[in-house]
């Protein structure tokens, strides 16, 4: 009887776990495989059916300028982005964590951005940055200054995109470290206090070490969203001018629907998900002696 009832558990269990099972290998596990071996085929056309062509894809993938254009672009805007809105969501967090006046309202002001869609964002942004008639540059002009082109020129064009998204991800990256710091004690802060100790030095050798778990959380986030960010390219400048703006993804994008070269999208692809495992294992190695787990 006791059997019985320890297999009935077992498929009871297992039948739980089914549809997520499904879920996941026919999204993720199915995805994943397939785009790596769809990376060892030549692009298919009417009158030429696809061949295996083993390395072929890779061989031309590394010949090719536009890839390494857009991936220093793409390392560029993780450089960016993400110490950037990390650092200005721990000062959001450290300003609407003490006792302010209309601090309820703050706190709603820091994180609207981020519920915003990318696509309204961008739209708001475009405005921004429009020649002429754009808000930075009927700044400029009220200072007696000449507007620009930003979204115009390469050699600004990735600087506003940046500055765009950190905008947008500095909120969402502050509530989790609010979070962090309303649950750290009480206690330490008085101590530190009675001892003499600065705001500087408390934050730097006891609340930052303690918000560890959450900056590698939040460190995790802000990378895979570095690489997969590209709705405002779409409103803003299409990866342009001359790729000046594009990102690995949103080439990606390019191969497969605008190129129809869904093989070589494959190959970029596997070279996207290996670098993000990369990143992600880098991330854990070397901050994993810093977290200090409570």
């Amino acid at each position: 009887m006791r059997s019985y009832s320890s297999g009935m558990r077992h498929v009871y269990g297992w039948l739980l776990l089914t549809p997520a099972a499904i879920l996941l290998i026919a999204f993720t596990h199915y995805p994943t495989i397939a785009t790596f071996i769809d990376s060892f085929f030549s692009k298919s056309s009417a009158i030429r059916p696809s061949r295996f062509i083993g390395v072929g894809n890779y061989e031309a993938m590394f010949e090719d300028p536009i890839f390494w254009k857009v991936l220093f672009n793409n390392l560029w805007f993780a450089l960016g982005t993400i110490p950037t809105s990390v650092a200005i969501a721990i000062v959001m967090a450290l300003l609407v964590n003490r006792s302010l006046p209309g601090q309820g309202f703050l706190r709603m002001a820091y994180f609207t951005p981020t519920i915003l869609p990318m696509i309204a964002v961008a739209n708001i942004w475009l405005f921004f940055y429009t020649p002429e008639i754009g808000l930075i540059d009927q700044i400029l002009q009220g200072l007696g200054l000449s507007g620009h082109n930003w979204l115009g020129d390469p050699d600004t064009v990735l600087g506003a995109v940046i500055v765009m998204t950190v905008w947008k991800e500095a909120g969402f990256f502050m509530i989790f470290y609010l979070a962090a710091l309303q649950h750290l004690p009480k206690e330490l802060e008085e101590a530190a206090k009675l001892e003499g100790a600065s705001r500087w030095y408390f934050f730097w050798r006891v609340t930052f070490p303690l918000l560890m778990p959450t900056t590698l959380f939040v460190l995790i986030n802000a990378v895979l969203n570095s690489f997969k960010l590209v709705d405002h390219l779409f409103v803003l400048t299409k990866g342009g001018p001359d790729n000046a703006s594009n990102l690995l993804l949103y080439y990606i994008y390019e191969n497969a629907f605008s190129y129809f070269d869904p093989n070589y999208a494959s190959t970029l692809t596997v070279v996207l998900l290996a670098l993000l495992a990369i990143l992600a294992l880098l991330q854990f190695f070397l901050l994993d002696r810093r977290i200090h787990y409570r």
